[in-house]
């Protein structure tokens, strides 16, 4: 017996050709749905690796933090002990000071120069005094400048004609009352102009024994 398909040929091709690309499009979707699957799990975990790195250099920077915290503390600290040491050599140089004060005076007052009295603020010497003359008073001014170690920076307050005696007229005896003020120096400060003398440099002289 011979039999006949009556069904159209060109329908169940296309039947067939709708079945494959539906069957085409499922693959394809479950295939793209896997790569994003991976390329996202890829992702999630580079951002995890990265989020652990970002807490450990959190972590290190306040560590680092309390280190640099307690190395500021430590400085101040030192800063502080060098100020105490330096206040107690500063008292103990500061014993001697009047001594050194008394004897640079009397060599560096010039003669027709007499100091009735001086006052010591810190380093700073208030110096009073009468002279015969102006001149008197500018020599002065340069011994205390230039040729005294211990002291420096002299500055003429005051400068007045006088006149001394209980007499009138030829009796009284006319002179200059004068107020000077000069700083004088501690050890420590000589040393670097000891040492500017030493290799050659300009400088004040070092102590005379």
């Amino acid at each position: 017996m011979i039999r006949i398909n009556l069904l159209p040929h060109r329908e169940e091709r296309r039947k067939q050709r709708k079945q494959a690309f539906v069957a085409l499009m499922l693959a394809s979707a479950v295939v793209g749905a896997l790569i994003v699957a991976a390329v996202g799990g890829y992702f999630a975990s580079r951002l995890a690796n990265q989020e652990t790195r970002n807490q450990y250099i959190k972590a290190e920077n306040a560590r680092l933090d309390v280190q640099i915290k307690e190395v500021a503390t430590l400085r101040q600290d030192i800063e502080a002990l060098k100020a105490r040491q330096q206040a107690v050599e500063d008292l103990q140089s500061d014993r001697n000071q009047p001594v050194y004060l008394l004897d640079e005076l009397a060599q560096q007052v010039p003669e027709g120069v007499y100091l009735k009295a001086f006052q010591q603020n810190g380093q700073r010497v208030k110096l009073n005094g009468y002279a015969q003359s102006n001149e008197r008073v500018s020599e002065l001014l340069r011994n205390l400048g230039n040729r005294s170690p211990w002291l420096e920076k002299p500055d003429l307050v005051e400068i007045r004609s006088v006149s001394l005696g209980q007499g009138r007229g030829n009796d009284a005896k006319r002179v200059f009352e004068f107020t000077v003020n000069v700083d004088i120096r501690r050890p420590r400060d000589m040393e670097p102009a000891a040492a500017e003398t030493d290799s050659g440099a300009p400088g004040k002289p070092a102590k005379r024994s």
